[in-house]
């Protein structure tokens, strides 16, 4: 088969080295994006006097009977036309004939191809931001229900003190509320429009550049051609906002992991997001969770792909860059799916409340109360941290827990120390007085929770 590019060469390469050098069997996936930018480019072309009319609307009709077949999948790609760009030019030529050809006047695959990954990043970028929409719903649901639900709060994987279930919960709703804007500005720059940059240096055709962005719903254009073509930089954005997102979802689905361990059973997942054995009857594997905290690792692979695969190349487009594709679509599909399989796990869960307030009985995560109480009444807080680590040594001593030490004991260390000491230590107390900014107290997570609601409102209306 004769290639589209075939004038200047005497011989075809062998069958094995156009399968190598081809990308149609991944980047099919931007045929959407390529007749979109098409269709804008022919009507620009039409605008300007390049193109007839009637070459015009052939070439639309074409275009059109193409997307039409594509959407049913009903498109046969061929190796021999390398990429998506020259399988759909093939495809309408042989629908209209040589006008076809017309199509790329003043256009080079080097822009178009740009162009498509502009336009399949936007609306993929706009499709993730709604899945953090909606599980951030489902943490505010969840966290509603279990403002006065306890649960001990670690640090270094000790128990520190106690929170509110609602509160840890809370915690991920603001980090994804981060990545959700870093995505949002991301589309400042995203969302600029390639098209007409040509090879490298732009085209002897006088071109509008500014009418196809219009036609394409970009804010602008690229004001350098050689930046336009050459730069992957919106795709590293999206990689490092969608590592950012996997880092966040990997250390929540880390904590489903251990809290629907027989170990600490504070939650148990709904069957539809684990399996079973073949071997142990008796298990109930968190494996959506596990591949989640797994999948994180791909996409943090991908980026550190493309960063490397970008780092040493001249400008502008080197053949290098069509590897750019893969791990692009590779991320989209796995950042998507691990938030939609995550809003499941959160929706479905069944908290153990009882298993949480009995552990928070059952540990020395209340000891700083201690210290706060000997602080606010004057003892320096270096001196009182002193005082109360030796009365957990005691308790580890005699085997019992703060609350459970006589108040003999108290006294001996500290004549601050009153009978109230016995309803500071209690966890919901302990819980309750944490009432600053920000903090675990019930007053201040209904507060958080309104101001979650108040977010998720605006940005709904926004969505309108």
């Amino acid at each position: 088969m004769t290639k589209l590019w075939g004038g200047r060469f005497t011989k075809s390469a062998e069958e094995w080295v156009d399968a190598f050098g081809a990308s149609i069997p991944f980047d099919k996936e931007l045929v959407e994006e390529d007749i979109e930018g098409s269709l804008a480019h022919v009507k620009m072309l039409a605008a300007c006097d390049i193109l007839s009319q009637d070459e015009t609307d052939s070439i639309t009709k074409g275009l059109k009977k193409i997307l039409e077949k594509a959407k049913k999948d009903e498109l046969e790609y061929s190796i021999q036309n390398e990429d998506i760009h020259l399988n759909i030019e093939k495809f309408l030529t042989d629908e209209i004939g040589p006008v076809g050809g017309k199509l790329h006047t003043g256009r080079s695959r080097n822009d178009q191809v740009a162009t498509d990954m502009h336009l399949y990043l936007r609306k993929q970028t706009e499709e993730i931001m709604s899945e953090i929409q909606k599980m951030q719903d489902s943490i505010l649901v969840q966290a509603e229900k279990h403002i006065e639900t306890i649960i001990p709060g670690y640090t270094h994987l000790q128990r520190a003190q106690p929170v509110s279930f609602a509160h840890h919960l809370l915690a991920y709703f603001w980090m994804l509320e981060r990545d959700y804007t870093r995505l949002e500005d991301s589309l400042t720059r995203l969302n600029i429009s390639p098209l007409g940059a040509g090879a490298l240096a732009g085209t002897t055709f006088p071109i509008d550049r500014h009418y196809t962005a219009d036609l394409l719903g970009f804010d602008g254009i690229y004001e350098n051609s050689l930046d336009a073509v050459s730069d992957r930089d919106f795709i590293l954005e999206f990689m490092s906002a969608s590592s950012m997102i996997m880092m966040h979802l990997s250390r929540l689905a880390e904590e489903f992991i251990m809290w629907s361990s027989q170990e600490f059973n504070f939650i148990e997942l709904d069957d539809t997001f684990a399996t079973g054995s073949s071997i142990m009857p008796q298990k109930k594997n968190p494996d959506m969770a596990e591949l989640i905290r797994g999948k994180t690792g791909r996409v943090y692979g991908n980026l550190m792909s493309l960063l490397t695969l970008l780092k040493g190349l001249p400008l502008a487009y080197n053949k290098d860059m069509q590897e750019d594709k893969e791990g692009m679509f590779d991320t989209v599909t796995t950042v998507k799916g691990s938030i939609r399989i995550f809003a499941g796990m959160i929706d479905t869960m069944r908290v153990n409340e009882e298993v949480m307030e009995k552990e928070t009985h059952s540990d020395f995560s209340n000891a700083t109360e201690l210290a706060d109480y000997l602080a606010s009444k004057g003892m320096p807080f270096r001196e009182a941290h002193e005082v109360v680590g030796k009365l957990v040594l005691l308790c580890i001593q005699k085997n019992i827990f703060l609350l459970d030490l006589p108040l003999k004991d108290y006294k001996e260390a500290s004549e601050l120390f009153e009978q109230d000491i016995y309803e500071v230590l209690k966890p919901a107390t302990v819980v309750k007085r944490r009432n600053s900014a920000g903090g675990t107290g019930f007053e201040q997570v209904k507060k958080a929770i309104a101001l979650g609601k108040e977010k998720m409102s605006r940005k709904k209306e926004a969505d309108r």
